[in-house]
């Protein structure tokens, strides 16, 4: 009896040590994709994608097998100003009509201690894909109020507009843009 008891709680050990799986929690309004870039290098231009789902996969115990995976729709673009959104899902910045979704795929994840790491992929935007980095930080996991077990990451990047096909010129302040990304997910 005694060693069936270790042999079950080596079990449960190992089972809660494994890589879970994780769905965004967008229905919650708990995760974010958002960006900013200057405005003819005299303000900040802030706006974020209302409409976007992912997915990751997390093991506490061994970081560096982690996976994210992240679609987001194009069309939800939302600056806060009905006109400008227009043109910016326009044939002059993100040509939603053409290319309705954004997607990032992870090729890597390289913690780096006190919970913050690098996460590598590939980001396809506009029709091209291109690898990009984002720093990382683990804001922090456990048990939520529902009976479920929830995981919390916060991201950042940047990258040149130019490198995925949107030349439209603001100046020369204006040619990089900025990506908030604040993920909160459900384990499935």
């Amino acid at each position: 009896m005694k060693k069936l008891a270790v042999l079950l709680f080596a079990t449960l050990i190992g089972a809660s040590a494994q890589a879970a799986d994780y769905k965004f929690d967008t229905k919650g309004a708990h995760a974010f994709v958002q960006f900013r870039i200057k405005h003819l290098g005299y303000s900040w231009l802030y706006g974020r994608f209302d409409k976007f789902d992912g997915n990751f996969v997390y093991d506490e115990a061994k970081p560096e097998a982690s996976s994210v995976e992240v679609t987001v729709d194009t069309t939800s673009l939302n600056s806060n100003h009905a006109e400008r959104d227009k043109h910016l899902r326009g044939e002059d910045f993100l040509n939603v009509a053409k290319f309705p979704t954004a997607t990032f795929k992870s090729t890597a994840f390289e913690p780096k201690g006190d919970g913050k790491a690098v996460l590598k992929g590939d980001l396809t935007l506009h029709g091209v894909t291109k690898p990009i980095t984002i720093d990382v930080e683990e804001i922090g996991g456990g048990k939520d109020p529902w009976g479920g077990y929830r995981q919390g990451f916060t991201g950042t990047t940047e990258f040149k507009l130019k490198d995925f096909g949107i030349d439209y010129d603001l100046g020369p302040a204006s040619q990089t843009v900025e990506m908030i990304l604040d993920v909160e997910g459900i384990r499935q």
